[in-house]
């Protein structure tokens, strides 16, 4: 390697990527809902009770767009414009049986998660919500996933944003091990690099890198009165089953994630698994 080259790595390594802190705006929220109007009433009172702790952050009005204006896709999506709301809080399979569907989000909320503008609060079904008193008590454990949480400030502003003052936020980042040891399996095909240094030195940069951006986000944070703890989880492993341990594990009350990807029209990476199985965790999908 020649000096040049050396120089440049040291420059590269010190160059972090801080946190900036995105305004998020959640004043008006719509519901959209297939169940009757009393149905609606109940189901609308849990989603204020369980925001009810995010203070002067949460939602102050609600609008409701019901069953008989999700004759199709086009016309809801319609409704939900004219709204101009900050939020859609909806749940899955509208208008369809849930129980003969149970792996699937149904198409309203496929495309409301990719077209519409504001980010969509996927709830627990009414029926599920009905049994389950324990469930979407608070916002008081909150977690950001995505395959690369460094730079990634807007889903780390939503994820502070939505966690009620004096609880939790839990930042992660779970670098792939099946992707890490396919290219360390090319690299100890090649006899100019030491494997084993190679294996050292590129898994403690991968971690590095997201740790560093948490230290961001918690000086930022703190400096800003958020009034919550954050949390940094970064390690090696399987991004998916990983995840879901963490999430049942840590007792996560609100799960914060991307599923919007500019190169495809399809929920973005892990996102459509983790919303398909996590069938009791609210969700935030920006």
């Amino acid at each position: 390697m020649t000096n040049i080259d050396q120089f440049e790595s040291v420059f590269k390594a010190a160059a972090k990527t801080p946190f900036q802190r995105v305004p998020v705006r959640t004043k008006s929220a719509v519901l959209v809902t297939d169940v009757d109007a009393e149905g609606t009433n109940e189901y609308q009172g849990r989603i204020e009770r369980f925001l009810e702790e995010m203070g002067e952050r949460r939602p102050e009005q609600f609008c409701v767009i019901t069953g008989d204006q999700l004759g199709s896709v086009t016309a809801l999506l319609d409704a939900i414009r004219e709204s101009r709301a900050d939020l859609i809080c909806t749940y899955r399979n509208l208008r369809i049986p849930a129980t003969e569907h149970p792996y699937s989000l149904g198409v309203y909320v496929d495309v409301m998660s990719q077209v519409a503008e504001a980010p969509l609060l996927l709830l627990p079904r009414p029926e599920i919500l009905a049994n389950r008193p324990d469930l979407m008590r608070n916002t008081r454990e909150v977690m950001a996933v995505t395959d690369h949480l460094t730079g990634d400030h807007r889903l780390v502003s939503y994820a502070a944003h939505f966690t009620a003052p004096g609880g939790k936020l839990f930042l992660s980042h779970i670098e792939d091990a099946v992707t890490f040891e396919r290219y360390m399996e090319v690299i100890s095909k090649l006899p100019s690099i030491d494997t084993e240094v190679a294996r050292q030195d590129v898994l403690e940069r991968l971690l590095k890198e997201p740790r560093d951006y948490i230290e961001s986000c918690r000086a930022v944070l703190a400096e800003a009165d958020a009034g919550i703890h954050v949390e940094a989880i970064v390690r090696l492993g399987r991004r998916l089953s990983d995840y879901k341990t963490i999430i049942t594990d840590h007792g996560i009350d609100l799960v914060v994630l991307n599923t919007k990807d500019a190169d495809q029209l399809a929920m973005h990476g892990y996102a459509y698994p983790l919303a398909v199985e996590l069938r009791t965790v609210p969700l935030l999908m920006l």
